[in-house]
């Protein structure tokens, strides 16, 4: 079993790539590259993650992060409520092992309170000292937050942080967000 979660892993870091940046959407081709889902012919199709999420939204008045872990996707909205560029987004699991309780991320409207740089790691996790890579961190609810990892699926399986691909981790970082920048994740 540790083989095959290992090989999924595998599989879903070398092949998951969630990056759609909405300025490219009318000149968007056909296969994204790096988005990739098997078909019947034993093909690779691309998987567009940002559609997922609205094109467009009521404008806040702000630039926002949606967080919906329903469809396992976020979304960066502009003040005006257009989607600027959105992708693959893991959050909180029903059920942590290691810490025998549900782990889900809270749902809610927060701020982000701190901004990360490249070397971020946990402190808690792995348990019991920490250490787990966190690139370009940017807390919102006390220990949760929005950080790059290595280990993005295409579902709910964190210890409560939202997880995106590194890539998309470091754009929100330095091209999007602040301290203050609104991040309103979803209810399952």
């Amino acid at each position: 079993m540790k083989r095959f979660a290992f090989v999924c892993s595998l599989v879903v870091t070398l092949c998951s790539c969630s990056t759609y940046q909405a300025s490219e959407a009318n000149s968007m081709p056909a296969a994204i590259p790096g988005l990739h889902n098997h078909h019947a012919a034993g093909a690779v199709r691309p998987v567009n993650y940002a559609a997922r999420m609205p094109g467009s939204i009521t404008p806040m008045g702000e630039k926002v992060i949606i967080v919906n872990p329903n469809v396992h996707a976020f979304g960066a909205y502009d003040a005006e409520g257009n989607l600027v560029r959105g992708g693959l987004a893991t959050a909180g699991g029903n059920w942590c092992p290691d810490i025998h309780r549900r782990c889900h991320t809270r749902a809610g409207s927060f701020r982000i309170q701190s901004l990360g740089s490249a070397s971020c790691k946990s402190t808690i996790y792995p348990l019991p000292r920490g250490g787990a890579p966190m690139p370009y961190c940017m807390f919102f609810n006390g220990n949760q937050g929005l950080h790059g990892s290595y280990n993005v699926v295409d579902g709910n399986v964190s210890h409560g942080c939202v997880r995106l691909h590194v890539d998309d981790a470091e754009w929100i970082r330095f091209n999007f967000a602040h301290i203050g920048t609104r991040v309103i994740v979803k209810s399952y």
